[in-house]
């Protein structure tokens, strides 16, 4: 069994221990130095991997579903996809999620992920009841959002534990069907007055040309909307397009993401169009593609995702676009959102802002621009998403995280440090 990040990069050797039950998992933890849990590999980087990785994607039974209360309790290696292929029909959905149902709830959890409405209903953490995690000595806890155990894990990485099962309040729809508006702006400040002005629509996100200059610099898609209420809770799969194999490098280069940026932007119609998509289509544009990382070929890819605190997100953007233009290393996955205020968990990434996250191949060069944009993150008082990260410095990454020194001592007080750790941990420090 190979397992690997999304990204593809970097490559290591691994030692993979199934999660098929808690007396074999308790066994593992205590025989074992060190170990990180590892969910459907959906994290771009290195968060999830080390030489010993609990893969905890095959313990995924449904444990129950209180109707009245709309709250489910799962396994945690049930992914998001299986929770809507099961509920949508019967007219529940999922109150917050990202841009990929192919996510476990455990991996939901410990990125305490965010999706196109954390403006309204905030993070994954927001919608958890509870969960039950093991931890270093073997002793399940049961967690609830008053517990500092709680606000450790829910962005914690994996660091603090192995989930095991979650109870999430579900959201009541009545249509699988969202009804869907489209402004199509010329430059940063269309784009920032755009969402304002749609700011209280339940959900919103921007496709951002990221290579666009001078006056059309920071022009985009914004897409906003909200469920329709037209009684169709038919949902189905759609069948996929595939991938089959990793594109040459020379691929995916600077024409490329030009050309077509260019031809996302020009078939939009101008101004503010209106239309019903599918959740699918709305939420989850990229899974309707197997495979879509190979495009990156085989060195891999990162997502650069970070976010500005509000009152400098519009200045901050300005100067990061100016910066990528110039490098000439665009993306054509270029996603800007809004965001609401921060939650109280130590680690959780989303501050009251606007975040911008771009898929970089990885190639010669590329880290130092990375290296520049953070220092421009910083400068603003920003911060990077380690759910997406592979190379950030562990001094960028503390000075985005001001409840970093809480996360350490607890973790060392539990004795969470000896146990659980990847690649990441190791290489900023917590």
């Amino acid at each position: 069994m190979q397992l690997n990040s999304w990204g593809m990069y970097p490559i290591i050797k691994k030692n993979i221990t199934v999660l098929r039950d808690k007396p074999s998992l308790r066994n593992e933890i205590l025989n074992n130095t060190e170990c990180i849990p590892f969910g459907n590999g959906r994290s771009y980087g290195d968060s999830a991997l080390n030489e010993h990785i609990i893969y905890c994607k095959p313990y995924n039974y449904f444990l129950g579903f209180d109707e009245a209360r709309g709250i489910l309790h799962c396994q945690a290696g049930v992914t998001l996809s299986e929770i809507i292929e099961a509920f949508v029909p019967q007219g529940w959905f999922l109150k917050v999620t990202p841009g990929t149902k192919l996510i476990t709830v455990g991996g939901a959890i410990a990125s305490d992920v965010h999706g196109k409405n954390h403006h309204v209903e905030g993070c994954f953490s927001a919608c958890i009841e509870g969960f039950r995690l093991m931890l270093p000595n073997g002793e399940i806890r049961t967690c609830i959002k008053e517990d500092e155990l709680f606000k450790a894990t829910c962005g914690g990485m994996g660091l603090t534990g192995v989930i095991l099962d979650a109870k999430i309040s579900l959201k009541k729809i009545n249509s699988k069907n969202i009804e869907q508006t489209t402004i199509k702006t010329k430059n940063l400040k269309e784009t920032f007055e755009a969402f304002e002005k749609y700011a209280y629509m339940p959900y919103s996100v921007a496709w951002i040309d990221c290579l666009a200059k001078d006056d059309a610099l920071g022009k985009c898609l914004l897409m906003v909307g909200e469920f329709a209420d037209d009684g169709d809770l038919n949902f189905k799969e759609k069948k996929k397009l595939n991938i089959p194999f990793k594109f040459p490098s020379f691929a995916l280069n600077h024409l490329s993401v030009k050309a077509f940026n260019w031809l996302y932007y020009a078939k939009a119609p101008k101004g503010v169009s209106h239309q019903k998509v599918d959740l699918g289509t709305f939420f989850y544009p990229l899974d309707g593609i197997n495979n879509w990382n190979r495009i990156y070929g085989k060195g891999g890819f990162t997502q650069y995702q970070f976010i500005l605190p509000k009152e400098h997100s519009y200045e901050g953007l300005e100067e990061i676009l100016k910066r990528i233009s110039q490098s000439g290393k665009g993306s054509f996955l270029a996603v800007l959102k809004l965001y609401g205020e921060a939650n109280d968990n130590y680690l959780s990434f989303p501050i009251k802002g606007y975040s911008l996250a771009l898929d970089f191949k990885i190639e010669k060069g590329l880290f130092d621009l990375l290296d520049a944009l953070d220092e421009i993150v910083v400068k603003y008082g920003g911060r990077i998403y380690l759910t997406k990260d592979v190379r950030v410095s562990k001094e960028t990454f503390e000075k985005g995280y001001p409840m970093i020194e809480k996360f350490r001592s607890y973790r060392k007080s539990k004795a969470m440090d000896t146990k659980f750790a990847s690649l990441q941990s190791k290489r900023i420090g917590i």
